[in-house]
């Protein structure tokens, strides 16, 4: 699903999806993405921030509050980091600043749609101390607590979780999340992190996401 006001930009991206192999559907309004992103079947939003009607950010800040948990990537002129860390905050999985070439745009689709592809073969639950994910359901929990996550959220703590004790480097974590490294200036992750740790501590709980310094984090128990 497109969401983009700009004609040109739309069919373009439109057109070079559909000859990747891809089924698309575009609207140029904030109000008909919000109610096309809630049909069934779309398994993706590209999203323009700023449109008619409803801009981009409130488009996905009304799909987090409604629990939708669909990927979004955030196409944006807006080119400041606050801007960017903005999209994050609303939900946003991933931001492409235009101009973008369309092979950058199409890695990131590729990466958004594998990272919401789960092998059912591997080991679907991870427990580290109190924390448990299962990964066929995509619920995680803190003791008896249910954590609400987003997408990017769920599969940043399970990594973490999958590598408990083991300290990730940003890169590495960069890599395997998003597909690619945003560099050093980048606020993406530490955005992510401040998120996972506001809820995974919400009802009091030790921290379990470690800062390693200079290198990355870590998921351990005290």
């Amino acid at each position: 699903m497109i969401a983009e006001d700009d004609r040109a930009v739309r069919e373009s991206v439109t057109r070079a999806l559909e000859l990747e192999g891809y089924e698309v559907e575009a609207v140029n309004d904030g109000m008909a993405a919000l109610a096309a992103a809630g049909r069934e079947g779309v398994d993706l939003l590209l999203l323009d921030l700023g449109m008619p009607n409803m801009d981009g950010l409130t488009v996905c800040r009304r799909l987090r509050s409604a629990g939708s948990r669909l990927p979004v990537l955030v196409l944006t002129a807006r080119t400041e980091i606050s801007d960017r860390v903005s999209g994050l905050d609303a939900g946003a999985d991933d931001y492409l600043p235009k101009p973008f070439s369309l092979d950058e745009l199409l890695a990131r689709v590729r990466s958004l749609l594998r990272r919401s592809t789960y092998d059912t073969g591997e080991v679907s639950e991870v427990r580290v101390d109190d924390l448990v994910i299962d990964d066929a359901a995509r619920r995680a929990w803190r003791g008896p607590r249910e954590l609400d996550l987003t997408k990017t959220e769920f599969d940043l703590l399970d990594l973490l979780a999958r590598n408990h004790g083991v300290v990730l480097s940003h890169s590495n974590i960069y890599d395997q999340i998003w597909g690619y490294d945003f560099g050093p200036d980048s606020k993406a992750l530490a955005v992510y992190i401040g998120y996972l740790r506001r809820k995974t501590e919400e009802a009091g709980e030790s921290r379990i996401i470690q800062t390693v310094r200079g290198v990355g984090y870590s998921l351990r128990t005290s």
